[in-house]
């Protein structure tokens, strides 16, 4: 070799951003990294930024409550292609107003997990609704900020929902989870955990009209009756994982 190609060196950021760095080397580096990498120096921020940018999954429960919500903001600001957002147990700094931006500049989402997100309200859930027509996973677990009117608007507009999660949704009532079900038939997970107010009413209406369903959770749904998990079993033959503490129809004295 010469001296003039020996004396050539390539530099990490000399290599094609788009082509190379962001899907072989970026993608696979953890989001605390990342966040770290881009202030490293002018070059590696703007990198960073075009990553972000194209980045189609974003799992922010891995952070929680360490970041700071003008970073949400920057991080987000410039994409339009995200597919999967995960907010899960991020109560602690995202609100409304951080959210409702990327949800209306994202209309390509997927899969939404705002799991114990207390501090948000129904107006995000609205949001999606209205966004993201193409959802197929939502999780609100632990949203008690969830109500009916927002639930039937999801219905409305996103019907191709296949799993989603209302775990200790405790506003919701029947007349609720049965529209859900007409609405969103290709549903295969669902779960009414930790809800006093669901009742074999629900449970029917699901299995009616649900008829893929796989995974259904019932747990602390007290008033959901043997009747209705017999209707689960004779409409849902794909089922494979039923949860819940199910008790039988009470029986009057003398019987």
């Amino acid at each position: 070799m010469d001296e003039e190609g020996q004396g050539q060196t390539c530099q990490l950021l000399d290599l094609p951003w788009e082509d190379v760095l962001v899907p072989h080397i970026l993608s696979y580096l953890p989001l605390q990294h990342i966040v770290r990498l881009q202030r490293v120096s002018k070059h590696f921020h703007s990198l960073v930024q075009v990553y972000l940018a194209n980045c189609r999954t974003f799992n922010f429960s891995v952070i929680g409550p360490s970041i700071p919500k003008e970073a949400f903001h920057a991080m987000l600001k410039d994409n339009k292609v995200l597919q999967n957002l995960s907010l899960q147990n991020c109560s602690d700094w995202v609100t409304d107003k951080e959210l409702l931006p990327v949800i209306g500049q994202n209309q390509h989402l997927q899969r939404v997990d705002m799991s114990g997100c207390a501090s948000l309200t129904r107006h995000s859930l609205v949001a999606v609704s209205l966004s993201c027509t193409h959802l197929q996973h939502l999780g609100l677990a632990h949203c008690e900020w969830v109500d009916c009117l927002s639930l039937r608007s999801l219905a409305d507009h996103c019907g191709g929902l296949r799993s989603i999660d209302l775990t200790a949704c405790r506003q919701l009532k029947d007349d609720a989870i049965c529209y859900l079900a007409k609405k969103c038939s290709e549903l295969k997970s669902l779960s009414l955990a930790v809800n006093a107010n669901i009742t074999d009413e629900s449970v029917e209406e699901v299995a009616k009209n649900c008829r893929g369903l796989e995974q259904l959770d019932l747990t602390g749904c007290l008033r959901v009756r043997n009747q209705s998990i017999r209707t689960v079993a004779e409409y849902c033959p794909k089922l494979q994982s039923l949860r819940g503490n199910i008790r039988n129809k009470p029986t009057k004295r003398g019987d």
